[in-house]
């Protein structure tokens, strides 16, 4: 996949935008949205964002479904049900950018004018070693997140 520079619109949404602008324009756009598009596995094993000191919650809505990690079929309708309009800035979130930029688009198709892939994911792109952490992420970032 290619991806554009940070606050450059690509083909299909708005942009790519890093962690921390996305962080920036969470905290100081009453109607922003963060949307995390991974699975039940991911947010409860992995963590998710903390936007408790903006006085928001995170919405969650799987991009896919476990096991086979197949299209979720209800995602539009998921995030439309927690209260996200078309006329939101909303940036999604994955593990590293992959599944959020196709969320963007598929969202972006269906009238939602502002979405932003986060790059880099919560967890972030793999270091030479194939891990994950070390090179770029909402969490290397030090932006707020929990474990439950």
């Amino acid at each position: 996949m290619t991806m554009a520079k940070p606050g450059e619109a690509v083909a299909g949404y708005a942009g790519d935008v890093t962690p921390e602008a996305a962080w920036e324009a969470l905290r100081a756009e009453a109607k922003a949205v963060l949307v995390d598009v991974r699975s039940d596995a991911e947010w409860s094993f992995v963590g998710l964002p903390d936007l408790s000191s903006l006085g928001k919650d995170v919405v969650r809505a799987a991009w896919a479904t476990f096991p086979g990690m197949k299209p979720n079929p209800d995602f539009a309708a998921t995030v439309a049900a927690q209260g996200v309009s078309p006329d939101s800035a909303i940036y999604f979130l994955c593990r590293s950018g992959a599944r959020s930029a196709s969320a963007a688009r598929a969202m972006t198709a269906l009238g939602y004018a502002r979405c932003y892939n986060i790059l880099g994911g919560f967890e972030g792109d793999l270091d030479s070693q194939r891990h994950r952490g070390q090179v770029n992420g909402w969490k290397l970032a030090g932006l707020p997140w929990a474990q439950s």
